[in-house]
């Protein structure tokens, strides 16, 4: 994120301010779609700006060797089983904004998650889903 930050500051907003002056150069501002262009160009650059700050201003830094071992709780890699229909799971548990389903990366704010947070190795656990319940057995707890 703060490479993204100075790189977005650094670059991106003098390419986008360069681009805002062109547009300005060619004449009437009312009818010049390359100005709007620009300037909204540099609403998202902002937008994408701010947003990034107030997430690293707000970032906790985790220590995983001072992490409870044992205990699903944020940044367990949690490998459980649908105790219904027998398949495995594997997801690991971290902040919203790092949230990833592709990469097996689950908000700890989801169902799953929070239904998960304070169980042990072989405990079976009942998960309330929008689409009714789960029950998993917690095979593995990693970091």
């Amino acid at each position: 994120m703060l490479a993204e930050l100075q790189q977005l500051e650094s670059v991106e907003r003098k390419k986008v301010t360069a681009a805002i002056a062109e547009a300005r150069d060619k004449g009437d501002l009312s009818e010049n779609s390359e100005y709007e262009a620009a300037k909204e160009a540099q609403s998202h650059l902002e937008s994408r700006i701010n947003q990034l700050k107030e997430t690293i201003a707000e970032a906790k830094i985790i220590d995983t060797s001072r992490l409870q071992e044992g205990v699903v709780q944020i940044m367990s890699k949690v490998e459980m089983t649908n105790l219904v229909n027998k398949a495995r799971m594997t997801y690991t548990i971290v902040s919203e904004s790092e949230a990833d389903l592709k990469s097996g990366k689950i908000s700890i704010k989801t169902p799953i998650a929070q239904g998960l947070l304070g169980h042990k190795v072989g405990d079976e656990v009942e998960v309330s889903i929008p689409r009714g319940t789960l029950k998993l057995k917690i095979e593995n707890i990693s970091f």
